[in-house]
């Protein structure tokens, strides 16, 4: 069988066509690879070069590759954080003629860590909690598209910095289903999995010594069921209402926005008698806070990353004058300026904002200093240390200074303990 490259996209198997398929995956020579943080695995991944992009190549037999290669490209079109699926190469042989595993090629997620690799150095309490709250969301929104991982676990699972939080993106999708909806059943087992494969993660951190020594490797993984729990029970219980008092819905659907889920459709029904009305969400999509940052900006960033922004946009638009003061703030509706009719439209200033103040702000920062953050994780650091500067001078010190500062004394140090740049992750504004 010859060699035959299955790709997303036409240009992808021209840039393919120049690696080393004729040889096992273990031995490829050192100068067609790149050396980054790899997780714990079944099989054999290696990171490489194609192009100007950088892959993870994973070898594993012809029809497993195929099968997670389409689920990859569901979950793609469903908006679920995973891993970019870009070709499959099956037929492979190697000098000899005698058959070699088909590979499944991803695109590398620029910026994310496997948790391994975070844990080179003692993480605090409170960063694990966080990585348990990125988890869990990511379990709630595959089960929301209605699919059953099979093997949610932190080694399947890489990590991008999100604005003092984190976001999580499923890498292995070899043993899900995808289905119109799961059942209970369902997902309590993809739970019970997590919460078992979670712990037994922990437990062999705890025993090389890189777990602090307050965390208890069985109540971490009970965790995750708690987080998975309260976060689905409030993006779906059904809520009942005094008839009239339609301002409780919105006041539900503002709860899900600040979570960062929009209602996509909703089902309202009254009660027989007219006093009380049943509102269910029917979809819930996640994304709100980005989806609002990218129509109105451009940008695109993760969820806390975008609330983030949009809070800045939000303060810099109340300073300019041409804004109008009845305006709804940026962070809940983002409409159209209504009152002054030479007011700007929020849009308009919010492309003022991203030319005037955030493009500068990022590009005042020397590339080779960013390490692996994009630029709106770096936005978010500089304001941070923008508020931190100013509590301790009692007074705002102004973006410029706060730059000039976080480039001279907290990039630098930073630097070295940050994965090295790829083409892909300091995306340039």
């Amino acid at each position: 069988m010859a060699l035959q490259i299955s790709a997303t996209n036409p240009e992808h198997p021209a840039l393919l066509l120049d690696l080393p398929w004729q040889l096992p995956l273990e031995e490829w020579p050192e100068h067609y690879l790149v050396p980054l943080p790899r997780g714990i695995s079944r099989h054999v991944v290696r990171y490489a070069r194609a192009g100007t992009e950088v892959v993870a190549v994973k070898e594993l037999a012809e029809r497993p590759a195929l099968r997670e290669y389409e689920l990859l490209r569901s979950l793609d079109r469903l908006n679920i954080p995973s891993v970019d699926p870009l070709a499959v190469v099956t037929g492979r042989t190697d000098e000899g003629g005698e058959p070699l595993e088909s590979v499944l090629i991803t695109r590398h997620l620029g910026g994310s860590m496997p948790y391994r690799s975070m844990f080179e150095t003692t993480m605090r309490p409170a960063t694990m909690h966080r990585l348990m709250d990125a988890l869990a969301v990511l379990l709630v929104r595959l089960h929301l598209a209605g699919f059953a991982w099979g093997d949610c676990s932190l080694s399947n699972t890489l990590f991008r910095r999100d604005a003092g939080a984190y976001a999580a993106y499923l890498v292995d999708a070899e043993t899900g289903e995808l289905h119109p909806q799961l059942s209970p059943g369902q997902r309590e087992y993809d739970l019970d999995l997590a919460r078992v494969n979670i712990s037994g993660e922990l437990l062999d951190l705890e025993a090389s010594g890189a777990l602090h020594p307050s965390v208890d490797p069985i109540e971490f993984g009970m965790e995750i069921c708690a987080r998975y729990n309260r976060l689905w029970e409030e993006l779906t219980r059904t809520s009942v209402y005094p008839a009239g008092k339609h301002h409780y819905i919105d006041r539900r659907i503002r709860r899900l926005n600040d979570l960062g889920f929009d209602v996509a459709e909703m089902q309202i029904a009254h009660s027989s008698n007219g006093d009380t009305v049943t509102f269910v969400p029917k979809v819930v999509d996640a994304g709100h806070h980005q989806r609002q940052l990218l129509r109105l900006t451009g940008l695109d960033a993760e969820e806390n990353q975008a609330r983030r922004l949009l809070n800045d946009l939000e303060s810099w638009m109340a300073t300019q004058d041409d804004y109008a003061p009845g305006d709804p703030p940026p962070s809940s509706r983002l409409r159209s300026s209504r009152g002054d009719p030479h007011a700007a439209r929020p849009e308009v200033l919010a492309h003022r904002w991203v030319r005037d103040v955030f493009r500068p702000t990022v590009r005042a920062v020397p590339r080779e200093l960013r390490g692996s953050m994009d630029s709106a994780e770096l936005y978010h650091g500089l304001l941070e240390h923008r508020w931190y500067l100013s509590e301790r001078a009692q007074h705002d010190i102004g973006l410029d200074t706060a730059v000039e500062d976080y480039v001279k004394n907290i990039l630098p140090p930073m630097r070295d303990a940050l994965p090295p740049p790829t083409d892909d992750t300091a995306p340039s504004v």
